[in-house]
């Protein structure tokens, strides 16, 4: 849906009950640092990656600040199970950690796997996995190259491209909470 923002331009607006933003209050994010500089625009909010579009929206409340195109884990359908199965996380998670010194062009992480996620793994007998981070291309030019060639090529990641990393990285902010949708 379309909306005029209060500077007057049309700015596409997100229903909230769809994308579950309350949620973030349950979280405790006052008083999280940037750990990054360059950006003085609105405070994202929220996340939120539509994996059957392959999109990520970063959201100000209801309005869409920015939107990627991205990449997920080679095998993307479905909840991430089991370390190795390839699938990207669906869920509410929270932002945890930064990355500056990635294999990847800058990371931030995921809280994946939660409490849920282990214990449906551990009645598997398996490990849920884990290191599941929002992140630029490869920084190893074979694997550049590779990730260049094929979509999903992550093994559970979302995957951007080196410059929209660095404006993510730099907009987003440790404890922002981030939904995965089928």
């Amino acid at each position: 849906m379309l909306k005029k923002s209060n500077s007057g331009k049309m700015v596409a607006v997100m229903q909230r009950r769809s994308f579950a933003l309350g949620l973030s209050a349950s979280f405790g994010l006052a008083g999280c640092s940037h750990g990054a500089t360059g950006y003085d625009g609105p405070e994202v909010t929220a996340i939120v990656v539509n994996k059957g579009a392959r999109k990520m929206y970063l959201l100000n409340n209801e309005e869409i600040l920015r939107s990627y195109r991205v990449d997920l884990g080679f095998a993307p359908a479905g909840h991430k199970r089991i370390e190795g199965d390839g699938r990207t996380p669906e869920g509410t998670y929270v932002i945890n950690r930064r990355n500056p010194e990635s294999n990847y062009h800058l990371s931030l992480g995921i809280s994946y796997p939660n409490a849920r996620d282990r214990a449906q793994a551990r009645a598997l007998g398996k490990r849920p996995g884990g290191d599941i981070f929002i992140h630029g291309q490869p920084n190893n030019s074979k694997h550049r190259r590779r990730a260049e060639r094929v979509e999903d090529w992550t093994a559970g990641c979302i995957a951007v491209k080196n410059a929209e990393m660095e404006e993510i990285y730099a907009m987003v902010r440790n404890g922002t909470v981030i939904t995965l949708r089928p």
